[in-house]
């Protein structure tokens, strides 16, 4: 395993990072949980990536469970706040960082994260006091650095613009093959102004392992089949992304490489890409993914991943 750092921080995070949304607390059993996050660390990765909302707390409390008993500075930790845990209980004011960053510690087992995440923008608070509840999370000690998730380009300059303000180290947007927006603005933004990317969904939300197949019902096990865990696949269990995706087969074949080993070294390609999050239910799928980092892609299978997708 690789790593690198991120953004202006201090945190070396492995290039492969594990994910807790859908999963862990909801659509996999603790011992299937359990067995992902120890091939996690038997692989090198150190980033662990959950929220607050995964499972209103479940993903959280799996990690509490799961992580007990390993030397806290042996890992990277992360977490968010945004979306609902209750009808009253969300968004971004002071008094939600402050009460919803006291629960994830709990649940967490642990008296600091080492990232604390905006998981979307509060159009509903000022900003300023946003920024500020999450300066005072810092000065406390509860969480070592900031970062944001999905935030516009223009949000993200707002917020640099505060004088005073603590320093956003990274951005979490989607990013894969399939999926390219933040390549635009916010890549080169966020390089700019030394926030990393650690992107979620490279994999195309297990679309671009190869597992489905245009005309065939999902298999079994993936995803898509779990009733827990397949509200979100509409979008990509369609022909027009799943001939895409059969036209990167041959690319990956030739270049000697499995299609989430390919989709997994492309996004890596980004020097402005950090981490690449992953979820998995199994752990083979974390040893498959873990082992996508040090893969350099050669400028003609690039080139060639381009053309298929364009």
């Amino acid at each position: 395993m690789r790593y690198r750092r991120l953004g202006a921080s201090d945190l070396d995070v492995s290039e492969i990072s594990l994910g807790s949304w859908l999963t862990y607390g909801a659509g996999v059993d603790d011992s299937k949980g359990r067995a992902c996050v120890d091939a996690a660390f038997d692989a090198g990765i150190n980033f662990i990536d959950t929220s607050n909302i995964y499972g209103t707390g479940a993903a959280e409390e799996f990690l509490g469970r799961a992580l007990k008993g390993r030397k806290r500075d042996s890992y990277v930790l992360a977490t968010k706040l945004f979306f609902p845990m209750t009808e009253t209980d969300k968004g971004l004011s002071r008094a939600q960082i402050r009460k919803q960053l006291d629960a994830s510690l709990a649940r967490l087992r642990t008296d600091h994260v080492d990232l604390y995440q905006c998981h979307r923008y509060d159009d509903e608070t000022p900003l300023e006091e946003t920024m500020d509840a999450l300066g005072e999370a810092v000065k406390s000690g509860k969480a070592r650095w900031i970062g944001f998730s999905e935030w516009s380009p223009e949000n993200i300059r707002a917020a640099l613009a505060i004088p005073g303000a603590a320093r956003f180290v990274s951005s979490q947007p989607q990013y894969s093959i399939l999926y390219r927006r933040p390549e635009k603005e916010v890549f080169p933004l966020c390089a700019a102004n030394g926030i990393g990317q650690i992107v979620w969904s490279p994999l195309g939300q297990g679309v671009l392992t190869g597992k489905y197949r245009k005309g065939a019902p999902p298999p079994a096990d993936s995803r898509a089949a779990s009733p827990e865990m397949g509200g979100f696949m509409g979008r990509w269990i369609n022909d027009a992304v799943l001939s895409k995706v059969d036209r990167l087969r041959p690319i990956a074949e030739k270049a000697g490489l499995s299609l989430p080993k390919l989709a997994l070294a492309w996004v890596l390609r980004r020097p402005e890409v950090s981490s690449a999050i992953i979820g998995a239910s199994r752990p083979e799928q974390v040893a498959e993914n873990a082992a996508a980092s040090g893969i350099v892609l050669a400028p003609d299978v690039v080139a060639a991943v381009d053309a298929a997708v364009a």
